[in-house]
């Protein structure tokens, strides 16, 4: 349960950027922040479930929410959209994703940086690229 102070944070955001505050649109960003890392449009109505939000409501926040620029949404070649709170301070801050082959589970990893030549593409130098690294996570490595 997010505290009052987070929830006006919440609904700042959201006016800053030109959408209301509506109760499932803070519930929808309130999960893409707390969890910190990418997720399925299926993982989300699952979590949101029992708050009564239907999958079609959580759907079109996470478009909006997109839309707007506080989530970034991205596909790892699984024809899944999954997306991600971004902090708007931060909006261009790119990242890698870990995607384990096994399991699917998608993780970020923040730490992963682009080192940029001179010959790099126009779209690695303005970070209009994402990268994917792939293998198996701790729970499904032998």
């Amino acid at each position: 349960m997010a505290t009052r102070k987070e929830i006006d944070a919440l609904r700042r955001a959201l006016r800053e950027r030109g959408l209301r505050a509506t109760p499932s649109r803070l519930a929808v960003l309130g999960l893409l922040r707390r969890h910190g890392g990418p997720l399925s449009h299926a993982e989300a109505a699952d979590r949101l479930h029992d708050l009564g939000w239907d999958r079609a409501t959580i759907y079109r926040n996470l478009i909006d929410l997109s839309e707007a620029g506080l989530a970034r949404r991205s596909d790892v070649g699984d024809h899944t959209w999954r997306f991600e709170a971004v902090d708007v301070a931060h909006a261009d801050d790119r990242h890698a994703h870990f995607v384990c082959t096994g399991c699917g589970t998608v993780a970020c990893l923040p730490d992963v940086d682009l080192a940029v030549g001179k010959a790099a593409p126009r779209a690695v130098k303005q970070k209009q690229v994402e990268v994917q690294v792939r293998g198996l996570c701790d729970g499904c490595e032998p």
